[in-house]
Order: C-alpha cells, then structure tokens, then sequence
C-alpha cells in the first residue's frame, strides 16, 4: 500500500500528514529478518505497507513465544517511542515486509504541536492493540496447558494399552505360524499393520504435544502407498457403504510413510464420518507437477461446516462429531509441514471437500 494511505497518516492533518510522510524512509525487509531486539533503545515508529512482522519475547535458552503480530496498516514502536522505555520485544519479519521508519524525535516535535484529536486516535489505537495483544498472549497460555494435557493424556494411554495391544500383535504372529494359509497370513498382516498404526498414532499425538514431529523418513512410492492404504482400509469402506476409487503414478517422495498414512487416515476418517452411515464416494489422486508431488483427496460429502473453515488446522477445533477432539487436522496440518509440504482444502455444501496436500519431489 502507499504510505500516504496508511492509517497512521490519516491521522494527522493535512499539513502535519505531508510532514510526517516527508520523515519517513521506506525500505524492504527480508523473511525472518529482525528490525529490533528486545531491551534496544526505541528510535523509529514502523508502519507496515506489506508483508507481516511478528514480536517474540526470549523465555531463556534462545527460545522465544510469539505475543503479536503486525500486517499491513498496522504499526509498531509507538509504545517506546512516546515513554522513552527499552523495547519490550524483539520485531522479526515473518514475511517478507515493506515498512516506513519515521524517526521519534521528527515525530515528537510534530506530535507537540498537533491537536489533541490526534492524540486521541492514537491512543484509541494503542488501546485496541493492547487488547488485541492480551487476548492472543491469554489464548497461547491457553493452547500451552491444553498441549500439557494432551501429552500427560496420551503418555497415559500409551503406558495402559502397550501390553493388550502387543499381545494382540503376538497372537497374530502365532495364529500365522499355525494356520499357514494365504488367506489367514493376509488378515494377520492386516491385524499387525494396524496394531503398529494404532501405537503410531498414540506417539504421533504425542510428539504434537511436545511441538515437533520427529520424522524417520525414506524413499516412498505413492503408488505403492494408496494402495496399501485401500487394503488397509477395505474392510472399513466396505462397513460405510463409501465407494473408494485410486488414481496413482509412480511417483516418488523422501517421506515417512507411516506418518503419511496417518494424515491420510485422518483426512479420508473426517470424511467418512460426514457421511453418516449413509455412504459416498471418496477419490485420492496423486500426480507429479514439476517439483511438487500432489495428493489430492476429494469427496462429495456435506463439505466443510463454514463455522470451522477458517480455522480448520487450528488444535482443538471441532464441529458435530460426537468424541471429537480437534486435533485431527492439527496433527495432519504439522506433520505435511514437517516434511517442507503444503496442504490446503477447497469445500462446499454442493460439491464436497478437496484436499490438496503438495510435497517435494526427490530432487534428480
């Protein structure tokens, strides 16, 4: 945006809007580029014309909790600039920014001879932001007892329900030793894939909990990957009266397969609970496009509820599922991420859902 559009400036007069624009060097800044440390002495005010900047306060040992955040129109360092006090967080860009640094003593000297409306759009600002600022710092310390609780939960189910599931697991590796037939090797091979799976999911909440994926990743065939994937759950499809459909290539990823298992288990699960007992169609697709690896997994269910759209990744969001914990997509969300992909959605009430989730291609 022009600087002479930005709120700040629409702030002042006229007269004292040219003078305060004349101050004002604008400049671009790079991703993850810092503009000021915490503790630092304030000397500019920032507007941001483009791009985002995030404010991060040190809790020790180099690690830093986001408190704000700052888009375009927004600005920042008034606080400083006006009491004369050390900055009380560090400025980092999140992306890409252009900002415009208009110096505190240029802007003090305008602002004493302003009228006192000036002043009072500008504190009816400080006191938004500080509201603003209060509620996501409220809703962080939140987020961070309810991952606590997550952790200690699953930590728990892990612990209770490691020596049932194992002697399940045993008792498929006897039962195949003493009925040697296909068809009972098959459901045994069954059994154990979804026993590890079960013990997967469990260790992959927790790693969510703690705030980091940990990935064992290898070359991985989609192809061969959908397909396990459908055998796995044919059983289950069949029971929900979906019609399941596969369209696969000989693509190949550097992935860990069983945490992508889980994220398709979890997208394909919400979709055949949106049917409700009474089928549907569900399609995965997976294609090579340049660099990019893409799945896509689209279904005509009900779509999305708008309610939860905007916030669909978020942890703890949930929508009419009986049970639900709001975690699915959260864990699917970071785990897509953990592997340098993207996954985004497009639904509606008429079409259904489509997933797109975009991963790297083996480099050749």
């Amino acid at each position: 945006m022009d600087l002479e559009a930005h709120q700040f400036i629409s702030y002042f007069e006229r007269e004292q809007a040219a003078q305060v624009c004349k101050l004002a060097v604008v400049e671009n800044f790079a991703d993850r580029e810092i503009i000021f440390q915490e503790g630092e002495i304030p000397d500019f005010v920032y507007l941001v014309l483009a791009g985002e900047v995030e404010f991060r306060k040190n809790n020790g040992n180099n690690k830093y909790q986001t408190v704000a955040l700052a888009k375009q129109n927004d600005f920042f360092g008034e606080f400083g600039v006006l009491d004369g006090q050390p900055r009380s967080a560090q400025a980092i860009v999140c992306s890409g920014a252009t900002l415009a640094r208009i110096p505190r003593d240029g802007l003090m000297e305008i602002l004493n001879n302003t009228k006192g409306s000036v002043v009072l759009k500008l504190l009816g600002y400080i006191v938004r932001h500080l509201r603003s600022t209060t509620a996501q710092y409220v809703n962080q310390m939140v987020h961070k007892e309810k991952m606590a609780l997550v952790g200690e939960m699953v930590n728990t189910i892990i612990h209770d329900f490691r020596s049932p599931v194992t002697s399940i697991y045993l008792a498929s590796v006897m039962l195949k030793e003493f009925h040697p037939d296909e068809e009972t090797i098959e459901w045994c091979d069954i059994i154990q894939a979804q026993v590890r799976r079960m013990l997967g999911m469990a260790e992959e909440a927790l790693e969510f909990a703690s705030g980091h994926a940990v990935l064992n990743t290898q070359p991985v065939n989609l192809d061969f990957l959908l397909q396990n994937f459908e055998k796995l759950n044919r059983i289950y499809f069949k029971d929900a009266k979906v019609e399941f459909k596969l369209n696969t290539a000989d693509v190949v990823i550097n992935a860990d397969e069983n945490k992508l298992m889980r994220v398709l288990q979890n997208l394909v699960g919400n979709a055949v609970e949106a049917f409700k007992g009474c089928g549907g169609r569900i399609e995965i697709s997976a294609l090579a496009k340049e660099k990019v690896a893409e799945i896509i997994i689209c279904d005509n269910g009900p779509g999305i509820p708008e309610e939860i759209r905007e916030h669909l990744f978020d942890p703890f969001v949930t929508y009419g599922k009986r049970g639900g914990t709001g975690l699915g997509t959260a864990i699917a969300k970071s785990i897509i991420e953990a592997h340098s992909g993207e996954i985004s959605f497009r639904s509606n009430a008429d079409e259904g859902t489509t997933f797109y989730i975009r991963l790297p291609l083996i480099s050749q």
